[in-house]
């Protein structure tokens, strides 16, 4: 039987990036891939696995009382712990910069299993933002023994903390892969609300803005600026319908109903399953964001990001112009959005040059990458990036 490869997973992110990989490993026949689901957002893992068709192969019991940072990274390291020492994986990968990732490091390093880092050497350079993953990311990269970086920024950031260059590989991000395999489908909606715009939108009887602001650093004041922006932008320019998943939380929630309330075109829903989120991103014509994961996929459906963040460790975007840091001034997204809005031209000149985070394979090169550390297959090729280091 070939090797096992744990593929750890606590957020819906991290389930989406990893399925692809999962896929590529079962395609290839090399590994074997054990998708692990550590238990700290459970029900998001399972639906965001459900639109890949599979299952979590492993689910850990999670217990959480007061629901700190420290109960859920010392529980998760212990149930980590005994599955090592249970299944005795040949590697493990982790994702990204969740309290999962640095679980998952920490759990594999004591066992001496080699730790995979994908989507490696994202840095904001600030550990209060975001916080805790910026350090998170920073303590997984002094375990990994393979550093996966998305992009060639994300590579010199590494071997600028003195990662040995050998180490590390560009593969593009595995969330481009999974954004176009799932949109590709075309998955019936279930929110006619939202069915109806995507369907004025593709026939060209409206522009799609797409908004999102789930991070915990725009709730409060900031997400009253956002909401105020967007009702500004609803009445100035009537062609325009948008949609935003409101964050589960109770009080953010009531916060977006009451800010949005008797707007028209305005359509609030409950946070969206990926299927949904990526097919109405890739009818959007614009969108507003404060997610890392749709900074990555918004190019490759050429949709332009105005950035509701003071500073993002995604700057590729923003070097390569499809992206704008507009931070939550309300002033300055009304003023942005208004210029891609008045100029279809500028609007598509920003994503011309295709997406630097990923061309649709660094899922493939991360199997391949994989299999070359464990000695199964020649060291592949990187990735060619599209935005200078």
């Amino acid at each position: 039987m070939s090797p096992e490869v744990f593929l750890i997973a606590g957020t819906r992110p991290e389930a989406i990036k990893l399925a692809p990989v999962a896929a590529a490993m079962r395609a290839a026949g090399r590994l074997t891939p054990v998708l692990v689901a550590s238990g700290q957002h459970p029900t998001m893992v399972t639906q965001a696995l459900d639109a890949f068709d599979v299952q979590a192969d492993v689910t850990l019991p999670l217990q959480r009382v007061t629901g700190s940072q420290p109960e859920l990274l010392t529980a998760m390291i212990s149930s980590l712990d005994a599955l090592l020492e249970e299944r005795k994986p040949a590697a493990v990968i982790v994702q990204g910069d969740t309290t999962t990732t640095l679980a998952g490091a920490m759990a594999a390093f004591w066992r001496r299993v080699p730790v995979v880092h994908l989507e490696a050497g994202l840095r904001s350079g600030d550990l209060d933002s975001p916080f805790p993953e910026e350090a998170n990311r920073k303590l997984v990269g002094q375990l990994a023994a393979l550093h996966l970086a998305p992009t060639a920024l994300a590579a010199t950031n590494l071997l600028d903390e003195s990662i040995a260059p050998a180490s590390v590989l560009i593969t593009g991000n595995t969330v481009v892969d999974a954004a176009l395999s799932i949109a590709a489908r075309e998955m019936p909606f279930e929110d006619s609300r939202i069915a109806a715009a995507v369907d004025a939108a593709a026939h060209g009887e409206a522009r799609l803005v797409l908004v999102t602001a789930h991070r915990r650093e725009s709730w409060g004041e900031p997400l009253d600026r956002i909401l105020s922006a967007v009702r500004r932008l609803v009445e100035a320019y009537p062609d325009i319908r948008v949609v935003l998943p409101a964050h589960a939380n109770p009080a953010v929630r009531a916060q977006v109903e009451a800010g949005l309330a008797g707007v028209p075109r305005v359509t609030v829903t409950d946070p969206l399953p990926y299927p949904a989120l990526a097919r109405l991103l890739s009818n959007a014509y614009l969108t507003l964001t404060d997610s890392g994961g749709i900074q990555e996929e918004a190019p490759s459906f050429k949709v332009p990001a105005l950035v509701l963040r003071e500073v993002t460790e995604r700057v590729e975007s923003l070097h390569a112009g499809c992206a704008k840091l507009v931070g939550t001034d309300e002033d300055l997204i009304v003023a942005e959005a208004a210029r891609l809005l008045d100029d279809p031209a500028l609007r598509d000149s920003m994503t011309a040059n295709g997406n630097p985070y990923g061309d649709g394979l660094a899922s493939h090169r991360t199997e391949q990458a994989v299999a070359a550390l464990l000695g199964l297959a020649a060291h592949p090729a990187p990735m060619p990036s599209t935005v200078a280091a």
